[in-house]
């Protein structure tokens, strides 16, 4: 398939080198015209994926229209909040005949949209069934390298989800498939809530109980409210939900774990992202968490209280007392 890679960050670039080694014709859009011109000079991406050769074949530009236009199917590795802004620079484009895999991993603020409803909202001839997303725990660093990663793709419509799949399937790159891809967008955004949360523990000081007992009772949270978006129960026992979750808070490669682990050891969050060269999501998706939270009225204790440590400058020993200090509940 010719297929447009939007968004070369690390994970953009990866996955752009993955398609390619799997006989697809590629092209991998960056917004910044500097960094397409260093990355055609080179054939890498010192920036954000150094060490990684881009093969000769991949066409790498700044013009959007170049990459989106004539491609059977569109990658979307755009961070979240920047989705919709991309997204309506292709409104002029057909797309009812393409298939669109968001491989970001959020909420927008404001609309508290996954990125499938973005994208449905942005562009006017794409259709519910031709939208799959691209979830697991799947570090760029990992992935360029080939080591052994296993994902799922998701859509509305399972046969768009495989469709997906083998396009990505690899030696190295296992695909599963889903319909469920509401419950896969949510796991996928909530855990990088939950990963700055356990950073947060690393940088307090706090031991292996604490991160254990984090990662545990987030998958409560993030059932609890999959209820309210219509998403299935198992999908959170899968790759993109307690899958995801353990290696984003366990990694040394997430940027969501390094996030919380500085603000645990007492430094603002300003500063943390200011030297910051990629996005962590979760950042603002503990926004868009924390709202959902109170539309629906879903008690999600852990991730309030990362919101209240990121938002409102509250210590991390004192959410952490307020979380252990709860009234007694049962574990169902």
């Amino acid at each position: 398939m010719h297929i447009g890679v939007l968004g070369a960050g690390s994970w953009g670039t990866t996955l752009a080198i993955l398609l390619h080694q799997n006989g697809h014709q590629v092209t991998l859009w960056s917004h910044r015209e500097d960094h397409a011109s260093a990355m055609v000079e080179t054939r890498e991406n010192t920036l954000l994926l150094p060490g990684i050769k881009i093969p000769n074949q991949i066409n790498i530009t700044s013009d959007l229209d170049q990459a989106a236009a004539k491609a059977e199917m569109i990658v979307a590795a755009v961070p979240t909040q920047f989705l919709r802004s991309v997204a309506q620079r292709l409104k002029h484009i057909d797309v009812r005949n393409v298939i669109i895999v968001n491989v970001a991993k959020g909420i927008e603020n404001d609309s508290l949209m996954p990125m499938s409803a973005v994208l449905i909202d942005v562009l006017p001839t794409t259709h519910r069934n031709n939208i799959a997303t691209l979830s697991g725990p799947s570090f760029a660093d990992e992935v360029s390298r080939q080591i052994p990663t296993a994902v799922v793709a998701a859509s509305a419509s399972l046969a768009t989800a495989k469709v997906a799949q083998q396009a990505f399937m690899a030696p190295y790159f296992r695909v599963y498939s889903s319909d469920d891809i509401h419950g896969v967008e949510l796991a996928g955004s909530i855990k990088n809530v939950i990963a700055i949360g356990a950073g947060i523990a690393d940088g307090a000081g706090f031991g292996d109980n604490t991160k254990a007992a984090i990662m545990t009772r987030a998958t409560a949270e993030i059932s609890r409210l999959g209820k309210f978006v219509g998403a299935h129960q198992r999908t959170f026992a899968g790759l993109s939900g307690i899958g995801d979750l353990i290696a984003t808070c366990m990694s040394k490669h997430s940027r969501n774990r390094h996030v919380g682990e500085e603000i645990g050891k007492g430094r603002k969050l300003k500063d943390v992202l200011a030297e910051m060269v990629m996005v962590a999501e979760g950042v603002a998706t503990t926004k868009s968490v924390h709202d959902l939270a109170k539309k629906h009225g879903v008690e999600l204790p852990i991730s309030e209280q990362v919101y209240e440590v990121l938002f409102h400058d509250k210590p991390a020993i004192a959410a952490t007392s307020e979380l252990m200090t709860r009234e007694a509940k049962g574990e169902g």
